[in-house]
């Protein structure tokens, strides 16, 4: 049992709702066999009891319609495929099971007409022909996608059937109530599978849209830091362009301002490659307690319920640091491996280590999680610059577990005045872990 809910749970949402809406059209065509085939099958057996003669039309039309029933199943796979853009229109499996529709109704109305035994077939060839055309008018509506065409489909079947029911002797208001019920069932039939794929088609979506949205996040940042490196270089660039300029002037003339200029320039290279150097450490380092809220804010917008809690601030400034890159990478991690469903980040202070752990459902089999990939190499030799460890992978029960030990210089940690202070956002205490009932005290 534990194969088949970790193939589950390895899906991601969209294709966890493909899989449903996929086996839902498959259940459709189970039902009309139970509906249409089940009152054969019985018509069948009460003949066997009674030694009745003249079975095998019903036999034949039992056949017709368990391959009307696997007809429609492979028309709505390949239409579902269709829809989602992965193959072309099945086209010529529809005029197919158009015409195995009109075979199989036209003999469930022979049922009635040759029948020599003195039975009550009446209301079974009814109810065959009523639901084979209901079910094979919603079946074919899968390979349109315009609305109109749709109820077009489903109103043209509903008449047709009255008209067949009228001219093969049914009184007109039978007829009547025929086509009614064929065009209330496919009607429903057909809304049924309407539903799904908007349903689908909208998962596709946001699912899109979230990609979108990293990968947005991803080009402002770069633009961000552009623009920094801009707003650095641009001016002592154009400065220093403009003075080289005047030395090279200067220094032909055998000027000896053409020195002071050189040094001016020299100066001016001094300044901007540290204002550089404070741009790049201030896009390297990350803020533990603003890293912390973000990924909080992040994955609670994604739809995972996240919980945080613990001492983020009073630690050394490279502990932070560290553990803000750690925070930074695992939300990305969550964000783009796997499913999760929820996510707690936890801060601990001991004798003389911060410990960092961040656990979420999103990794069964250890596949993906917080830390996986070429992001793991670089957090670990980030803590290894200051002593600290990072340890990330599947704990057996379905979840992922990365944790992250930095060593603490003496006199830092838990007996600094602020190490219980936390960020806008960031709970403190007790925590439950979503979807577990376990509880955890820091």
């Amino acid at each position: 049992m534990r194969g088949p809910g970790r193939w589950w749970r390895r899906k991601s949402t969209p294709a966890k709702v493909e899989a449903y809406t996929r086996w839902s059209f498959h259940f459709m065509m189970l039902v009309e066999f139970v509906t249409a085939g089940g009152q054969l099958l019985g018509l069948l057996a009460e003949d066997g009891r009674h030694g009745m003669d003249g079975q095998g039309l019903t036999v034949l039309l039992i056949c017709l319609v368990a391959g009307h029933c696997v007809l429609c199943g492979v028309l709505a796979s390949r239409s579902l495929d269709w829809h989602l853009g992965q193959r072309a229109k099945p086209a010529r499996l529809l005029w197919v099971l158009g015409a195995a529709t009109a075979v199989v109704a036209m003999t469930a109305v022979s049922l009635v007409e040759h029948d020599r035994t003195g039975r009550d077939t009446d209301h079974v060839a009814l109810g065959v022909f009523v639901t084979v055309l209901a079910f094979g008018a919603g079946s074919v509506t899968l390979g349109m996608r315009d609305r109109r065409h749709m109820a077009v489909c489903v109103a043209g079947v509903a008449a047709g059937s009255g008209a067949v029911a009228f001219a093969s002797g049914m009184a007109i208001d039978g007829a009547l109530i025929s086509a009614v019920v064929v065009l209330l069932s496919g009607g429903f039939i057909t809304s049924t599978y309407v539903l799904s794929l908007w349903l689908l088609n909208v998962v596709h979506e946001l699912d899109e849209a979230r990609e979108t949205r990293t990968r947005l996040a991803v080009a402002e940042e770069r633009l961000r830091f552009g623009r920094d490196l801009h707003d650095v270089m641009g001016r002592n660039l154009a400065v220093i362009a403009l003075k080289s300029e005047l030395a090279v002037q200067l220094a032909q003339r055998e000027r000896p301002e053409a020195v002071a200029q050189m040094v001016e320039v020299q100066r001016l290279a001094h300044e901007t490659q540290r204002e550089v150097r404070e741009v790049v450490r201030g896009y390297r380092e990350a803020d533990l307690s603003s890293e912390l809220a973000g990924a909080k804010g992040v994955l609670t917008a994604a739809g995972i319920d996240c919980t945080v809690t613990g001492p983020a601030v009073g630690l050394p400034a490279q502990t932070q640091s560290a553990l803000g890159w750690v925070v930074r990478e695992a939300a990305t991690n969550v964000l783009r491996h796997g499913d999760p469903r929820w996510c707690a980040v936890e801060v601990r202070v001991l004798e003389e280590r911060a410990v960092l752990t961040v656990e979420n459902d999103g990794a069964p089999d250890g596949t993906a999680g917080p830390g996986r990939g070429s992001g793991l190499i670089g957090l670990r030799e980030r803590l290894a610059e200051i002593g600290g460890t990072l340890r990330a992978g599947p704990t057996g029960d379905g979840r992922f577990l990365l944790t992250a030990e930095v060593t603490l210089p003496s006199g830092a940690g838990a007996d600094s005045p602020d190490s219980d202070v936390l960020p806008d956002g960031v709970e403190s205490g007790r925590f439950r872990i979503a979807g577990t009932g376990s509880e955890v005290t820091p």
